[in-house]
C-alpha cells in the first residue's frame, strides 16, 4: 500500500492547527502531538496496513514535545535509512505577526516563561531550525487569511502542483497614505495617465473594466507591464535559490485606487498562469479615497 506522510510542523501561533484541520477536511488522517518515541512504531503501524485503510497522513509535530524534540532528527534520519518517503511542511511567520496573534489570542509563548514573548519565539526558532532546513514545503501565513492557506495546501496536496517555497504578495497602495512597510520591491507607476482627472472615472477604482480600459489603452502602460513581467520572472527564480520564502511587489500610485489596482491586476493574472508559488493579491488603499459627490 502507498502511504502519503506529512509532518506539519513550524512556529507557534503560524497555524499549524489551522493546518491539521484543513488536511483533515482533504482527506488526511490527522495526528497531533504525538510523543516522539511513538512516531516510529505508529509509522510502521500505518504503513504497514491493509490496502484501503489509511492511505494519507498528516502528522503535527512541534516545540510542545519539549526537550524530546531533537531526539526526532534520529527518528526522521531512521526512516530515511528505510527509504521511508515523507515530507515536512513547515509554517511560518514574521516575529511581530506572531506578537500580534499571541497578543490577540492572550496565550503564553510555550518557551517564554515569565520572559518576552520575544525571547520565546527566538527560542523556538533555533529549536526548530532544524526541521526548517529539511522542510519540503515551507508557507509563510504572515499576509495569509485562512481561506488563502487552504487554497495553498489545496493546491500543493490536492492539485500536485510542482510547489516552490515562495509565497508572492502583489500589493497596490496609495503613496499619499505611506510606503507597505513589509515591501520587498516598489514601483511607482504616477508617471502614467491619470483616471482620478476624468469625472466618469474619478468614483471607480482600477477593477472596474471603464479605468482598466482607459489606463491601459496607453502604450506606456502596456509597454511598462510587459518589462515589469518580465523583470518579475527573472527574479523569482532567484530569490527562490536565495531561500526567500515570502516576497512582497508594491505598487502604488497617489491614492491607491485606480492606476496602481489597474497594474497590481494586470501583474497578478499574467503571473498566476501555471506557476508553481503562492500568489495572491491585495488592495490596501483602494476604499481610502471614496469619492463623494460634489467634494
Amino acid at each position: 500500500m502507498s502511504l502519503e506522510f506529512i509532518f506539519v510542523t513550524g512556529m507557534s501561533g503560524a497555524g499549524k492547527s489551522t493546518a491539521l484541520k484543513i488536511m483533515e477536511d482533504i482527506g488526511y488522517y490527522c495526528v497531533d502531538n504525538l510523543p516522539i518515541f511513538l512516531i516510529g512504531k505508529f509509522v510502521e503501524l500505518t504503513a504497514d496496513g491493509e490496502e484501503g485503510h489509511i492511505t494519507k497522513v498528516a502528522m503535527g509535530v512541534d516545540i510542545r514535545s519539549g526537550e524530546k524534540l531533537p531526539e526526532l532528527q534520529s527518528v526522521l534520519d531512521e526512516l530515511k535509512k528505510e527509504a521511508f518517503d515523507y515530507k515536512i511542511l513547515f509554517l511560518d511567520a514574521d516575529d511581530q505577526t506572531l506578537i500580534k496573534r499571541y497578543k490577540e489570542t492572550r496565550r503564553n509563548h510555550p518557551l517564554a516563561g515569565a520572559e518576552r514573548l520575544e525571547t520565546g519565539i527566538a527560542r523556538e526558532r533555533e529549536k526548530l531550525e532544524f526541521l526548517k532546513k529539511e522542510a519540503d514545503y515551507i508557507l509563510d501565513t504572515s499576509q495569509l487569511l485562512t481561506r488563502e492557506l487552504k487554497s495553498e495546501l489545496e493546491r500543493i496536496f490536492v492539485q500536485d502542483v510542482n510547489f516552490k517555497n515562495l509565497m508572492i504578495t502583489i500589493l497596490s497602495f496609495g503613496f499619499k497614505y505611506g510606503i507597505p512597510s513589509d515591501s520587498d520591491l516598489v514601483f511607482d507607476v504616477r508617471f502614467l495617465p491619470n483616471p482620478y482627472y476624468v469625472p466618469a472615472l474619478r468614483p471607480l477604482s482600477g477593477k472596474d473594466p471603464e479605468v482598466r480600459d482607459f489606463v491601459m489603452g496607453y502604450a506606456v502602460s502596456r509597454e511598462f507591464i510587459a518589462k515589469l513581467e518580465d523583470l518579475i520572472r527573472f527574479l523569482i527564480p532567484n530569490y527562490i535559490e536565495e531561500g526567500k520564502n515570502q516576497l512582497v511587489i508594491s505598487i502604488g500610485c497617489t491614492g491607491g485606487k485606480h492606476r496602481s489596482v489597474t497594474l497590481a491586476e494586470a501583474l497578478y493574472h499574467s503571473l498566476v498562469k501555471g506557476s508553481g508559488y503562492g500568489i495572491r493579491i491585495e488592495h490596501r488603499d483602494i476604499e481610502k479615497d471614496a469619492y463623494r459627490k460634489g467634494v
